[in-house]
């Protein structure tokens, strides 16, 4: 493995440890103060953080522009599904706990993954569907499901 790959290897795992945090908190956070209320807070608070970061490394807001002219779908695939997954967790995470909140939330990443990947939806690269990823796949949602079980 490259260096790029070892630190985008990397960044992914440390996200999805932030992610695991984020179900956690976010199942409290909805429980004190009601799931839309959390999911709110959340957002405008990722909005304010997302916009200093654009300003301390861009020095600037000029780029923004750019993304007020991208395709409506880029709009609801990034956003709209944001707000699904946050909103998803915040409910989920005190009915069935973090575990299985997390492992469903992966089986159906994975799931949609194949398919983006094998039909290329979305404008990326198609990758074929092999026996490897369908069992991997396969074994992960065994495995979500599984962890719905407590006892």
């Amino acid at each position: 493995m490259g260096g790029a790959t070892v630190a985008v290897v990397t960044l992914a795992l440390v996200a999805g440890i932030a992610g695991s945090i984020q179900v956690a908190v976010m199942g409290r956070f909805g429980e004190r103060v009601g799931a839309i209320e959390a999911l709110v807070a959340n957002l405008a608070f990722s909005a304010l953080l997302a916009s200093l970061v654009l300003l301390a490394l861009r020095q600037g807001v000029g780029g923004i522009g750019g993304a007020f002219r991208s395709p409506w779908w880029y709009w609801l695939g990034g956003g709209g599904m944001g707000v699904l997954v946050v909103f998803s967790i915040t409910v989920c995470a005190p009915r069935i706990g973090a575990t299985a909140t997390i492992g469903l939330l992966i089986a159906g990443q994975l799931a949609m993954g194949v398919v983006i990947d094998r039909f290329g939806l979305f404008g990326v690269d198609e990758v074929a569907l092999t026996w490897p990823r369908t069992l991997g796949v396969l074994l992960l949602a065994l495995g979500a499901g599984l962890s719905l079980y407590k006892s």
